[in-house]
């Protein structure tokens, strides 16, 4: 991995004295103990915001510039949801909150910076079509917002719910076809809603509707895997055991990955 000239977080060895205070204020998971002291994970994942400095009794850590490895947003979300899934919201509020304070070699699968409000522009080829042809919506249901959609609405039950972050319909074109027809739906954004209030909704939902399947069909960014992560939560609240499918949506289009 290429290195760069940023900040990073400091340890001093000789005042740690490996009390661990820090791990969990890091939302990166980007801290262990070894040996009986506080040490990076990998250099690539601390941000060099410091939300672990007000956590060491003993002074030991600071921010320094250095050349170190790039961030890797990719590679934070990857250790968290392996290590520690638990912290994923943690993570992805933080990345929110301080997307203004991230200089542009933090990065997450080629996009710089805070990915969901990064400005991109690439030119696209016009397609040669023969006619052009009107297709209808495939939407059968009123509202769609998650927050607003009744836990008790009449389509949703036995139903096959589809739950999308709401840049996904403007970034792939089949969106109607592809996923939502004669599917339930729910849309929402959760780098700017509460997490907290989604898991609440979709255990509610979950809870009161025999739902048969779940889609959850999100953008590549690293904040929209809040979004899935919400899902499980609720899945695990509610203690039922509905397949679980997950779609994710490249910016310009394209569907990276498919899970289920």
């Amino acid at each position: 991995m290429a290195k760069v000239k940023r900040k990073t977080i400091k340890i001093d060895e000789e005042k740690c004295d490996g009390c661990g205070l820090c791990i969990p204020s890091c939302p990166e998971g980007a801290l262990q103990i070894v040996d009986g002291k506080a040490r990076l994970v990998k250099e690539s994942f601390c941000d060099g915001l410091g939300a672990c400095l007000g956590d060491c009794p003993r002074g030991a850590m600071a921010i320094e510039e250095k050349e170190v490895e790039e961030y890797d947003g990719g590679g934070v979300v990857s250790h968290i949801k392996e290590k520690s899934p638990e912290l994923l919201e943690k993570h992805l509020a933080h990345l929110s909150e301080h997307a203004h304070e991230l200089p542009q070699h933090h990065s997450h699968a080629g996009i710089s910076s805070c990915p969901s409000a990064q400005m991109l522009h690439w030119q696209k080829k016009e397609d040669v079509a023969e006619a052009s042809v009107r297709v209808s919506s495939e939407l059968r249901q009123w509202p769609i917002q998650l927050h607003l959609v009744p836990a008790h609405a009449p389509y949703l039950r036995n139903a096959d719910l589809v739950l999308v972050a709401d840049c996904v319909p403007f970034a792939y074109a089949n969106f109607h076809h592809d996923f939502i027809k004669g599917k339930a739906i729910a849309i929402g954004c959760p780098k700017l809603d509460d997490l907290s209030a989604y898991v609440s909704k979709i255990t509610q939902i979950l809870e009161s509707s025999d739902i048969k399947s779940i889609k959850v069909v999100y953008m590549e960014v690293p904040c929209c895997q809040g979004l899935v992560q919400a899902v499980r939560e609720a899945l695990s609240k509610s203690g039922k055991d509905i397949p679980l499918e997950t779609v994710m949506i490249g910016v310009k289009g394209e569907i990276i990955e498919t899970n289920a």
